[in-house]
């Protein structure tokens, strides 16, 4: 198995506030922008096989900054679609669906983890058939989904890995034992939004 590194978005206006955001295609903001030109440097060092991308602008724009203006779009890597609740914050969810998380709730009108599990399934059946590193750009609960699922875990087990935003981290292989290579590794001057 190669490795597969991923890049959580840069900061938008809605990622600073705690505002869920999936098909809201929002733009980053300066210090997001910023962010993302700082992961160009790390990232060149790596020769990459692939390079894909959510469709939404905060993601394509972060590859763009990032020095991966090509990157080929990846519509399974849009993030986890929140439906009802697209736009506002947890909190106030919490006003009416009390102990809510994305990660065993209800989303109402948004994708179940089943549907979320089959689309990332499909970019790791897509990403380990390449020769070669991967690199992937998308969005918090996605990247955390999927990375649940590299290690055989249900996305669930995303809840344990915060993601802050243009983060890097980097999953691998252990003698055939998928692993976190590295997580949350901060660009210069990272958001924790």
């Amino acid at each position: 198995m190669s490795e597969v590194y991923l890049v959580r978005h840069g900061a938008t206006e809605w990622s600073t506030s705690g505002r869920h955001t999936s098909v809201t295609d929002l733009p980053l903001l300066p210090e997001g922008e910023a962010v993302a030109r700082s992961l160009a440097e790390p990232l060149a060092a790596v020769s990459f096989a692939l390079v894909l991308t959510s469709p939404r602008l905060r993601a394509r724009r972060t590859a763009e900054l990032a020095g991966f203006p090509d990157a080929a779009v990846e519509h399974d890597l849009v993030e986890w679609a929140y439906g009802d609740y697209e736009g506002i914050t947890t909190e106030e969810i919490r006003r009416s669906d009390p102990g809510w998380t994305i990660w065993a709730g209800v989303t109402p009108g948004g994708e179940t983890a089943g549907q979320v599990t089959e689309r990332l399934d499909r970019v790791i059946a897509r990403v380990r058939a390449v020769d070669g590193p991967v690199l992937l750009f998308s969005h918090g609960h996605a990247l955390r989904a999927l990375a649940a699922r590299w290690l055989d875990q249900p996305v669930s087990h995303g809840r344990f890995l915060r993601l802050d935003t243009a983060t890097l981290s980097v999953l691998g292989d252990d003698r055939g034992q998928p692993v976190l290579n590295c997580w949350n590794s901060p660009g210069r001057g990272t958001s924790k939004s």
